[in-house]
């Protein structure tokens, strides 16, 4: 026998015996009960199944010879199979059945087994538990070794339909045989090693999940055992075991003496229990010949002790009665009430407050003739069973839904082993019935104790190395999606977490690192005063606008001298006076992008520009008109007054000034921030509105240069006094030459490198009129004066 299932006989005796001693349930009525055992065996759970049913002398079905015999419930099987061999025979005469362990939930939603009352709760609900599990540690390569049945096939079906949901693939999946072929016993222990062991040694599985009945623990230990009889390889085997609710870690007859150092660390869904703690003293009274009636003590003791009860056996085997059940190893006989028997104990107090509320009812309806023990039927006791609730001693409700399936969840436990061949089973979590989904199992994840083997070190399960930040997972041709290479996220994209399916771009305000494995926030960049290039722009701006503004008075001192008075004295001071303010509208062009400096900078620069420009044009018109009017019967000299070059100064202007207008008018620059042009950086900038206006401007300015260029060099060698033809030639040479490279270098730059190449262009430009107009006649005003008189500008006429 297994001498662990010995617990199960005795929690049931101890239920009854405790219900019977209640006053407050079932007054007046004893119940009794009889344990059968099966031996695992199809024709045996059928004999004892008949035998519970009709015991007499002669076995016939159907014929009763003790009367005082009166069967109303049966509680059992274990395992699945023997469950329903059991209800093959008891559903014919709708006898209630209370199954205590985990069956397969589809085969019991197909069977139509209207009498299984389900002691434990649907199995399915701790797969849930387990995927959790595997995900909170990445385990995505996952081995299994499932029972040969029936079961196992459903089990297997429904983790692989949840693993592939939940990105985790199986590294294999192995069936056990549910028994070793004792017909050929040597053949089928070789076929199973071949099949088991190769499997164990595959160290990229880490976790692998037991599926099966009770005794899978044993004959995977037996497998263990024959390969390696001294364990000396533990750490090939080292594993995290994750067992569901069946597995009991059961050792019997010869291993006994084995240890189970391969199953340490773990981790173990089983059927919740509450550790009673008048069982624990109930159990110190059991001994050989406490009670008469119990036919398998003696066969327990024997085999549990590997002692011989009997007058013949010498004294070193022979069993004493001394022994206590509380020195046998776990695995042999556990004094902790497990799973099972405290299933086992809620049946027998579901019955007996089943048959309270019968009794109940009876005497409300006063149907009751002869004192309250009446002849029950079985197929009574449904109606009642279904909307049975009640507390059992532990505080626990006990109740069916409707698939006659008791309420609540799994215990998780993670199994110490000790050297001394014994093991303690630590509760470190649940499954929680009817939680969120991602809450399905609560687990104190620090309480965990793994496989020394790990040396306490987080096992890795996974089919490669993870992927770790920076890359992403590329799936390789041909092999399971859980197997795959890592290849560095794309330019622009990171990954900030291990196995990454697809790297992310960073938010707009942020960009990758070198790494690719986070997102770095952009500093927002803009040509400030606070910088070299911004602070060296500035002041070449103020100090030409200074020397502008130097030589604007140095003329309106010497406005009666006759350079000055040579080709229209007013022209020069409103020329010099919009050279003086291009020089300070470059200075709109730094500091942070505000809404007023957005609205005047381009205007401003165009219309001041095409002033100046205006004015030059009037100047070489100037110059050409005065030598044309010197020509016989020439009508040029009309065209010589003030009044011909304002109107060239004003209509130029007024031109520029119209496209401005326009171009405020429907697409006026704004602040913006460019978060896309340079990768580290965020560029605020005045957003150009229309780029066909700036160009337009652009082109304005440049055909009023090309006229005055094409004016001037022609009229460079002109016999005129202080001919400025040829110092206008020489500026817009500079001119032309500054703004036809801006176009290209504008284009190819970014952020406040653009507007230091524009301030540059405006600057050069400006400087570029100011020293080819106005550095001659400021040499000769102030350091030649003796060239500035009129009969000085009379000899050069008649040179």
């Amino acid at each position: 026998m297994m001498t662990k299932f010995y617990q199960n006989a005795l929690a049931m005796a101890f239920a009854v015996n405790e219900i019977n001693k209640n006053p407050k349930i079932l007054p007046n009525v004893t119940l009794g009960f009889h344990i059968l055992d099966s031996y695992s065996d199809a024709r045996m759970t059928y004999r004892s199944t008949l035998d519970l049913l009709f015991n007499c002398q002669r076995f016939v079905p159907n014929y009763e010879c003790k009367k005082e015999k009166n069967l109303q419930a049966v509680v059992g099987g274990l395992g699945s199979d023997t469950s329903f061999l059991m209800a093959d025979i008891l559903s014919l005469y709708k006898m209630p059945q209370f199954t205590y362990g985990s069956l397969d939930p589809e085969v019991i939603h197909t069977s139509q087994r209207p009498y299984f009352y389900h002691m434990v709760p649907n199995e399915d609900r701790h797969y849930m538990g387990i995927i959790r599990l595997l995900h909170h540690f990445r385990w995505i390569w996952v081995g299994m070794f499932v029972t040969d049945n029936e079961s196992g096939e459903h089990f297997i079906r429904a983790m692989e339909s949840l693993f592939s949901a939940n990105g985790i693939c199986s590294a294999f999946t192995q069936r056990i045989p549910e028994q070793p072929n004792l017909d050929d016993m040597e053949e089928s222990i070789l076929i199973v090693l071949m099949k088991i062991f190769e499997p164990l040694t595959d160290e990229k599985a880490s976790a692998c999940i037991i599926y099966g009945e009770s005794v899978t623990i044993a004959w995977l230990r037996t497998i263990i055992f024959i390969e390696d009889p001294e364990y000396t390889a533990y750490w090939i085997y080292r594993k995290v075991w994750i067992t569901t609710t069946q597995i009991d870690f059961i050792l019997t007859g010869p291993q006994k003496f084995w240890d189970l150092q391969m199953f340490e660390g773990t981790i173990a869904f089983m059927i919740h229990a509450n550790d009673i703690f008048e069982f624990g003293a109930f159990l110190e009274l059991i001994k050989p010949g406490w009670n008469e009636r119990d036919g398998f003590l003696k066969d327990f003791w024997e085999q549990a002790f590997d002692c011989v009860f009997g007058e013949t056996v010498p004294d070193s085997e022979k069993c004493t009665g001394e022994e206590k059940l509380a020195g046998l190893p776990r695995p042999v006989f556990d004094m902790h009430l497990t799973g099972h028997s405290y299933s086992i104990y809620n049946a027998i107090y579901a019955l007996a407050h089943t048959f309270h509320a019968v009794y109940s009812s009876r005497l409300r309806h006063k149907t009751m003739r002869d004192g309250p023990v009446v002849q029950l039927q079985p197929w009574q006791l449904h109606p009642f069973l279904r909307r049975l609730s009640f507390n059992n001693s532990e505080g626990e409700t006990v109740s069916f839904n409707e698939n006659r399936e008791i309420g609540g969840g799994f215990d998780v436990m993670n199994v110490v082993i000790f050297p001394n061949k014994s093991f303690h089973q630590v509760k470190i979590g649940r499954v929680v019935p009817g939680a969120r989904e991602g809450e399905e199992v609560v687990i104190d994840w620090d309480k965990i104790v793994w496989h020394r083997g790990f040396n306490q070190v987080l096992p890795i399960s996974v089919c490669n190395e993870y992927c770790h930040p920076g890359f992403q997972k590329k799936n390789k041709e041909g092999q399971k999606f859980c197997c795959y290479d890592c290849t560095p996220c794309p330019d622009g994209k990171i990954s900030n977490q291990i196995d990454t399916d697809d790297c992310f771009k960073c938010p707009e305000d942020n960009y990758p690192n070198e790494g690719r494995n986070e997102c770095l926030p952009k500093h927002v960049v803009f040509m400030s005063y606070e910088e070299p290039l911004g602070l060296s722009l500035a002041l070449v701006a103020l100090s030409f606008s200074l020397i502008t503004a130097w030589v604007l008075r140095t003329f309106m001192k010497h406005k009666d001298t006759p350079i000055v008075k040579a080709n229209n004295r007013d022209l020069t001071y409103t020329l010099l006076i919009s050279l003086l303010f291009c020089f300070l509208s470059s200075l709109l062009f730094i500091g942070r992008p505000r809404r007023l400096n957005c609205l005047l900078q381009q205007p401003a620069f165009g219309i001041i520009f095409s002033v100046a420009i205006s004015c030059v044009l009037a100047k070489t018109i100037t110059v050409v008109a005065a030598f044309m009017a010197t020509k016989p019967r020439s009508n040029m000299k009309k065209w010589l007054g003030r009044r011909t070059a304002n109107c060239i100064v004003l209509s130029c202007s007024l031109g520029q000034a119209g496209i401005c207008s326009v171009w405020l008018g429907t697409s006026p620059q704004t602040p913006n921030l460019d978060m896309d042009s340079i990768t580290e950086e965020i560029i605020a900038e005045c957003n150009g509105g229309s780029v066909v206006m700036f160009y337009l401007v652009l082109s304005y300015i440049s055909f009023l240069s090309l006229i005055c260029f094409t004016l001037a060099f022609l009229a460079r060698k002109l016999p005129d006094s202080f001919n400025e033809a040829k110092f206008i030639t020489f500026s817009m040479v500079v001119f032309c030459s500054v703004w036809g490279s801006f176009v290209p270098t504008y284009l190819s730059t970014k952020g406040k490198y653009m507007v230091a190449v524009e301030i540059f262009s405006i600057l050069a430009s400006s400087a570029g009129l100011l020293i080819c107009i106005f550095a001659p006649k400021v040499y000769i005003i102030l350091l030649r004066p003796e060239l500035n008189t009129k009969e000085q500008l009379r000899r050069w006429k008649k040179e």
